[in-house]
């Protein structure tokens, strides 16, 4: 299955791993290389935390070259030609307690619902998806269905 990203999120993948690689990845060599001329590696605490480190880093830099290269980037001024709600919309809803929510639907990598990005993919993703402004709909979630109401599609 495509890992599909909104631009910002691509360049955040893509500026951590250059980060990783170009900065984190060589101070974390050099700092094991230091750590193993001072002799006993087996005792040295340093040495250790570094190889541990460098692991870390690794598998970092592994997923994140995975990510990007399955990565489909969806710009928005392809999406701007719709008047529904697409992967990037930024959409505004009132539920039936008269609640306005404002949400911006992206890819599960970069989803944060308490910061207004919901998944494409989430129960309320999934129910916004291909709807128009005004369309009522329900949402099946795990803390029982709401209805909610679609006011504005922005991209």
């Amino acid at each position: 299955m495509p890992n599909y990203l909104t631009p910002e999120g691509a360049k955040k993948y893509a500026d951590e791993l250059n980060q990783l690689l170009s900065v984190q990845r060589p101070k974390v060599v050099q700092e094991v290389q230091e750590a193993a001329a001072q002799g006993d590696r087996s005792e040295n605490a340093e040495y250790i935390y570094g190889k541990k480190r460098l692991r870390e880093i690794d598998r970092r830099v592994r997923f994140l070259t995975k990510r990007l290269d399955s990565a489909v980037v969806v710009r928005e001024d392809e999406a701007r030609q719709f008047d529904h709600v697409r992967f990037g919309a930024q959409v505004e809803v009132v539920d039936e307690n008269g609640k306005k929510s404002s949400y911006q639907v992206v890819g599960s990598d970069e989803a944060d619902p308490s910061g207004g990005r919901i998944s494409f993919e989430s129960p309320l993703g999934k129910s916004l998806m291909k709807r128009k402004v005004g369309d009522v709909i329900v949402v099946r979630r795990p803390a029982g269905e709401i209805e909610v109401e679609i006011l504005k599609i922005s991209y």
